[in-house]
């Protein structure tokens, strides 16, 4: 599948580079911009608020370690020695970690309960997914209610 990118994304090292600046990543700003164009108002979806939802779900509905979450999201690690001492990185856990939420994600969209993947109903996430995503504001704060688009 990465190698099918390449004829949209050259054959660099990022996936979702910038578009100015090929060696940078995407910035939040673009990603911000596709969702305004698809009719997602700031105070519907950000792009940090994708970051929060997939944190909570992969750590609430999932039961990832937060240690390895952390990791995959590139924050520093919460050790009083910090990255001096622990260099950590989970690959391996990493790795199925990635390959258990797109098999969530594939769950949620179909509907189907797939008993090995989550272990949940996925119209019950469905429904905590939207209202984890409610629960954000654009800066990841909480708030008492929002409304939200059904995804």
């Amino acid at each position: 599948m990465l190698r099918d990118l390449h004829e949209l994304t050259g054959r660099g090292t990022m996936i979702f580079r910038g578009e100015r600046h090929h060696e940078r990543p995407m910035s939040e700003n673009t990603v911000s911009a596709a969702l305004r164009a698809m009719g997602f108002s700031n105070d519907e979806a950000t792009a940090h608020g994708f970051r929060a939802t997939a944190r909570t779900m992969l750590h609430e509905r999932l039961g990832f370690s937060p240690d390895v979450i952390e990791a995959q999201l590139a924050h520093s690690v919460r050790d009083s020695l910090g990255r001096a001492y622990n260099r950590t990185e989970f690959i391996k856990q990493r790795r199925e970690m990635l390959q258990r939420w797109a098999d969530y994600l594939d769950e949620l969209r179909s509907g189907a309960t797939a008993a090995g993947a989550s272990g949940t109903d996925p119209g019950r996430d469905r429904s905590a997914l939207r209202g984890t995503l409610e629960r954000h504001d654009n800066a990841d704060r909480p708030l008492a209610s929002h409304p939200v688009r059904a995804i």
